[in-house]
């Protein structure tokens, strides 16, 4: 069984392969296998014994010349056939019928470490690849560039990058680590709570982060952090990075804004809700936040 102290999409058997972006070319050849795109969602099948996989599709298939969007080259699957993601900007019915589909954030804890590696790629650099066409500093049209991994401006010439934008989630305990503090946002409706999250700002760290959101957020003082793990959450384009705390705040406050309640869970509550045993709705099984919930958990019980 799997750790998820490590969490799923972080879990990559996929190889990038960076080294050849520079000569691989904007399109596929005759041998690559090619996964198609439309925002976070992408074709999956089920394969007896072996569960969830990913439905890539061979370069020269005809039901991709219908497809509106732009390649950006993956990297090596495990057999070596190279793999790149087609970004779509609508699914043409070639890619749809019989076709299954699902998102990101719902089937990526159930993928194998090369699959999950190579859709949160996939997702990530496919935004970027449709989004980002033009030049930020001139506004010219720039031209994509290695593999689909930088693009030039037409006009000043700047290269451009995908961007990354850095966020902390945090697991908060108490100082004998018995209870786990979560809080529900005011976009989820009743009942469901998470780990507290927060982009970092300008010039801040990740540990200046972690303090001010939970002060922020739940209104308790941190007073020890541990860095536990990271993992890339294309939504639209962050990498979570995960803590846990501790506080001695007895009585926490949430901001009344972001966050609408915060409590106390102790290991029953939270195994029950795991186990789908209660009213309490946690993150789905995708996220960092599960797997922070989870090794609080397992922690607990010893």
């Amino acid at each position: 069984m799997r750790s998820s102290a490590v969490p799923p999409l972080a879990r990559s058997g996929f190889d990038r392969a960076e080294h050849r972006r520079t000569t691989i070319g904007s399109a596929p050849d005759d041998a690559a296998l090619v996964l198609p795109v439309h925002r976070d969602s992408a074709p999956v099948t089920a394969e007896a014994g072996s569960g969830t996989a990913l439905h890539w599709w061979p370069s020269t298939d005809p039901a991709l010349a219908e497809a509106d969007g732009e390649y950006g080259f993956l990297g090596a699957g495990p057999d070596g056939t190279d793999r790149w993601v087609l970004a779509l900007r609508e699914v043409p019915a070639s890619l749809d019928d019989g076709v299954s589909w699902a998102p990101l954030r719902v089937i990526g804890g159930e993928l194998g470490d090369a699959d999950g590696g190579a859709f949160v790629a996939a997702v990530s650099l496919g935004r970027w690849l449709l989004d980002s066409a033009h030049c930020p500093r001139c506004g010219s049209l720039s031209a994509l560039q290695s593999g689909g991994w930088s693009r030039r401006c037409s006009f000043c010439e700047q290269d451009l990058f995908p961007r990354t934008d850095p966020a902390v989630i945090v697991a908060v305990t108490d100082p004998a680590g018995t209870r786990l503090l979560l809080g529900s946002h005011v976009a989820w409706g009743m009942g469901r709570f998470s780990c507290f999250a927060g982009f970092v700002e300008a010039g801040e760290s990740l540990e200046a982060t972690v303090t001010r959101e939970i002060l922020e957020e739940a209104g308790v003082h941190i007073e020890d952090m541990t860095y536990v793990a990271s993992q890339a959450w294309p939504y639209p384009r962050s990498l979570m990075v995960g803590f846990s705390a501790v506080t001695s705040t007895e009585i926490p406050v949430a901001d009344g804004e972001e966050i609408v309640e915060v409590r106390w869970f102790d290991r029953a509550e939270i195994g029950a809700a795991l186990a789908g045993e209660s009213d309490v709705q946690l993150p789905g099984p995708s996220s960092i936040a599960r797997a922070l919930i989870e090794q609080w958990y397992r922690s607990a019980r010893q």
